[in-house]
């Protein structure tokens, strides 16, 4: 269904690869153009900060983008899809050359500060990898799930394969896999020819129990629609790479069915009770490392899981256990903080989420970078102490 609420949060979804070169950034096109085609609200957030290439194939021009009244950037449009791409505020032949914190930052800007409107669907084309990009989109934003592109051949499924790891470790669920290249149709005889193998993407998605979102063959023109900065899905719409677009534009068009865990994203100051997340209905059969419940006491951090278990841990605790740089050796796990400089008094004074799977927590005496999973916090043993 379109989107009619403008203060309604688009269905972020992430379309990525262990490698490059399997036609990633084409997929998103061709599936964006698609989505749009079914009356669809569509943006695309051009997420390969070094490498852009959306604008491209979509004939977007390469002019700097405006602002609007409130300061929020104006995406372009084409195909009735809006874009926000680092092509666009960069020179064609001019390499962004950024560091880690200045990625993030772009990164958020892209999906937070542009004007995007009422859109039911903003699609993540993500670089290859499992990187600083990768990582920042998993805990910056609270994405419904990820597309894997590969190729038939068994290098790109092997590499495939860990951006699928990748995605679940940070409880991204995996929407499906795409095969592209999957065979070339000799336009002259008909004759399938698998010049990358032939069933590798169906193959991986059984032994992963992931969807497997279907085969797009090979076709010499999306080599010049890419180019000319004209989809498939428009230049040839009766290809048969075309109808594979639409129907994995159509399977993500209808979501995917979960538990629901609180409410996200959410920053809740703990003094004056300000982004407090909302709970999940209660259910009692969903897996234990799903987070529905959130609250805070003299007892400390009280947390309820979708299994039905309740746990109450104490913020002194907490404090201990972080495990970022600062507090614990990175390499062999050793424990850097000094527990006797952790008062005894120690409170938690803000609550955030990251991403799906994680929260981050300041405290009382200005600590702020550990990043705290859901596996972990349901691992941590409860305390027995009792309000005050």
């Amino acid at each position: 269904m379109p989107a009619n609420d403008t203060n309604a949060a688009p269905r972020l979804i992430a379309i990525g690869s262990g490698k490059g070169g399997v036609g990633k950034s084409t997929v998103t096109a061709n599936v964006a153009v698609a989505m749009a085609e079914a009356a669809l609200a569509v943006g695309v957030v051009d997420a390969d900060i070094y490498g852009p290439s959306i604008p491209g194939m979509l004939g977007i021009a390469a002019d700097k983008p405006t602002m609007s009244p409130d300061g929020k950037v104006i995406p372009a449009e084409a195909h009735g899809v809006k874009v926000m791409s680092m092509a666009m505020l960069t020179d064609d032949d001019k390499p962004a050359i950024l560091r880690g914190p200045m990625v993030t930052k772009y990164l958020q800007m892209f999906v937070g500060q542009v004007e995007w409107g009422a859109l039911d669907v903003l699609l993540l084309d993500l670089p290859p990898g499992t990187g600083d990009i990768q990582l920042t989109m998993a805990q910056a934003f609270p994405l419904e799930g990820a597309v894997v592109v590969s190729t038939p051949q068994d290098v790109s499924l092997k590499i495939a394969r860990r951006g699928l790891r990748m995605m679940e470790q940070v409880n991204v669920p995996i929407l499906g896999i795409v095969e592209n290249m999957s065979g070339f149709t000799c336009p002259s005889c008909g004759t399938v020819t698998h010049i990358f193998h032939d069933g590798g993407g169906a193959k991986i998605a059984r032994e992963l129990d992931v969807p497997f979102l279907g085969k797009v063959p090979l076709d010499p023109a999306v080599v010049d629609c890419g180019d000319d900065g004209l989809p498939l899905v428009k230049a040839a719409p009766d290809s048969p790479a075309a109808h594979a677009y639409r129907q994995i534009a159509a399977t993500l068009a209808h979501g995917r069915s979960a538990a629901p865990g609180i409410a996200t994203p959410f920053a809740w100051t703990l003094a004056d009770g300000t982004g407090r997340p909302a709970p999940a209905p209660a259910g009692g059969d969903g897996p234990p490392d799903l987070l529905v419940g959130l609250d805070h006491g003299g007892s400390g951090l009280r947390l309820r899981w979708a299994d039905g278990h309740d746990q109450t841990l104490a913020d002194r605790d907490l404090r201990l256990a972080c495990s970022c740089a600062q507090c614990r050796e990175e390499i062999t796990g050793r424990r850097l903080l000094d527990p006797a400089s952790v008062p005894l008094d120690l409170r938690i004074t803000r609550i955030w989420s990251v991403g799906n799977y994680a929260l981050g927590m300041d405290f009382s005496d200005g600590h702020s970078t550990g990043i705290y999973t859901f596996k972990v916090l349901r691992a941590m043993q409860s305390t027995e102490m009792e309000d005050v």
